[in-house]
């Protein structure tokens, strides 16, 4: 009788191939990959190579798992700036299962705090999936707020390369509301807004049309109301984080739903829908260290947004085009590709203002400015610097390598010009002597390269001081561009040009210069945190971009 052939289970190559030998597996290549170095200088081309396709099945289902073993122990690892809460129960479907995971490693911080007093990203691949096709056409025609100006380029050319995304043209909602009518009504009436010249609580030369934003602003002051869904639980809803990198998104969150002014129980009233989950938390609750996938954060939003257009009609109303959310790690863009009307639809408030991705939608979309704040019970503190003729470093930089221009920056000018003081990290010998803090509020101009993303929290920091920031950071939509004139109170310089970057600031006339500074101290107020909002400052600005937005979407009869 023949032999019997071994059964599959009982094959070498099945046990090695075992769940048991792929969770090992997956475990030895983590720790190696943590081990490997990582030069400074990578190609971060390569660093965005991780999401090309979809993953493997059995690949999705550790990570999914792994997702959801960090998320249900969210109470054992709170976030840095949070009290330890109870693990969370959602009120929707995540599509994630609970399993064992070889992932249990804690979160990185949202940012490292090196002793110079400088905040840096932290050390995360940059994770994006696909470049996005470009929308259709926005056919509406937009309220001008002046003369379109590319932020990209100093020199006013258009980068060939950005992937532009148009806004799409508006569908008309299922149904009409009075708060349709009030928003056509607004419409016109900023259209036709009264010439204004001078105020005198507004800087007209720090705004693109004065007019426009003014008649604006008081129309969100007396029509805007805003419903907060109140689905979800901590800590991934209606947890706001106020310390770091990150606090833009939490700020805007514990002022937007403390509002009174604005917020409304009846959605039938409600201009523009908020959602109030954190990408912060997204990251620090599902991502899983060494995975180097958003995939399970992705899945969790798209679920999110299943389950209120489920239970509400609000979101089939318009398809999303009222809904917004506020985000301001660099994933927050990338964590709405799975959900077509989340992506193209709803008004994305994201620091990660990146027009050459194909997720930012210039004219309906809004950048949000990056702010880094350091105790979140003194939001103004440190704010102000030195007078320009005690301003006696030319130029100032010091901070992380990754991303592309930095290593370019330090090539060309670290160590190499005393009018340049371009550091990777602050000297010991230097900070001993002057912090990271106090050269900033010692230099006539700070520059702010772009990092992993094109953000960066330095372009605000250096308003704090009253430094003139220089923005290096092509395809890059400056926080507020449909309202500020950003060339009244900073320089652009694009990429290429870092081998030019002194003769670019030299040329500059001292009286240019001087005008400049002295605008940088009068913007300061519109990109401050207050506890208590006051008119025209960070919160109300955030919020009129939003609402702009709205206004500018809405269709006439």
């Amino acid at each position: 009788m023949p032999a019997r052939p071994a059964s599959p289970s009982s094959s070498p190559a099945r046990k090695i191939l075992s769940w048991r030998g792929v969770v090992a597996a997956c475990a030895v290549v983590t720790a190696l990959a943590l081990l490997l170095p990582v030069p400074a200088t990578e190609d971060p081309s390569r660093r965005r190579a991780y999401l090309l396709g979809p993953l493997r099945k059995g690949a999705r289902d550790d990570v999914e798992a792994a997702a959801a073993q960090r998320f249900a122990g969210a109470s054992s690892s709170p976030s840095p700036a949070e009290a330890p809460v109870p693990p969370p129960q959602t009120d929707f479907s995540s599509g994630i299962a609970s399993a064992p995971s070889v992932f249990l490693v804690p979160s990185p911080s949202p940012a490292e705090n090196f002793d110079d007093g400088s905040m840096e990203e932290p050390e995360h691949p940059e994770i994006k999936g696909n470049p996005l096709k470009e929308s259709t056409p926005f056919l509406q025609e937009p309220i001008s707020s002046g003369s379109p100006e590319r932020s990209s380029d100093v020199s006013g050319e258009p980068d060939t390369n950005a992937k532009l995304v148009l806004p799409l043209r508006p569908e008309a909602p299922l149904w009409s509301t009075s708060a349709d009518e009030e928003l056509r009504y607004a419409k016109k009436e900023i259209t036709n807004a009264p010439l204004i010249s001078d105020d005198p609580d507004l800087y007209a030369p720090l705004f693109r049309n004065l007019s426009v934003f003014k008649r604006s602003y008081e129309l969100m002051e007396r029509l805007l109301k805003v419903f907060i869904y109140h689905d979800g639980r901590k800590p991934i809803f209606h947890s706001p984080e106020l310390k770091g990198i990150y606090a833009s998104e939490g700020w805007f969150m514990k002022l937007m739903e403390g509002n009174q002014n604005f917020v409304v129980r009846d959605p039938n009233r409600a201009h523009l829908f908020y959602l109030p989950y954190s990408s912060r938390q997204l990251e620090h609750n599902l991502y899983v260290p060494g995975s180097n996938t958003i995939e399970p954060l992705s899945i969790f939003v798209k679920n999110y947004i299943d389950m209120i257009s489920a239970k509400y009609p609000y979101w089939n109303r318009t398809k999303g085009a009222d809904h917004f959310f506020v985000a301001c790690h660099d994933w927050g863009p990338y964590t709405t590709k799975l959900h077509n009307e989340l992506r193209k639809n709803t008004i994305k408030a994201l620091c990660n203002a990146d027009l050459s991705e194909g997720v930012f939608i210039h004219g309906k979309d809004v950048s949000l400015p990056e702010t880094f704040l350091r105790s979140p019970r003194r939001p103004l503190r440190d704010i102000g610097g030195k007078p320009v003729a005690q301003r006696t470093i030319l130029a100032f930089f010091a901070g992380q390598m990754h991303g592309r221009v930095r290593p370019e920056l330090l090539k060309y000018w670290g160590g190499k010009d005393p009018d340049m003081r371009i550091y990777s990290r602050l000297p010991h010998r230097i900070t001993r002597k002057r912090s990271y803090v106090q050269h900033m509020k010692s230099s006539k101009y700070c520059i702010c390269p772009m990092g992993y993303e094109v953000n960066s929290p330095r372009i605000v920091e250096a308003i704090y001081y009253e430094c003139v920031p220089v923005i290096i950071a092509d395809n890059f939509v400056l926080p507020f561009d449909d309202a500020l004139n950003w060339s009244a109170f900073s320089v652009v310089v694009t990429e290429r040009d870092v081998p030019k970057l002194k003769e670019i600031l030299l040329a500059i006339p001292e009286s240019r210069y001087i005008t400049m500074q002295s605008n940088v101290k009068k913007v300061q107020k519109h990109f401050l945190w207050h506890a208590n909002p006051v008119k025209y400052d960070l919160f109300h600005m955030i919020l009129h971009s939003v609402w702009f937005s709205r206004v500018n979407q809405i269709q006439k009869l």
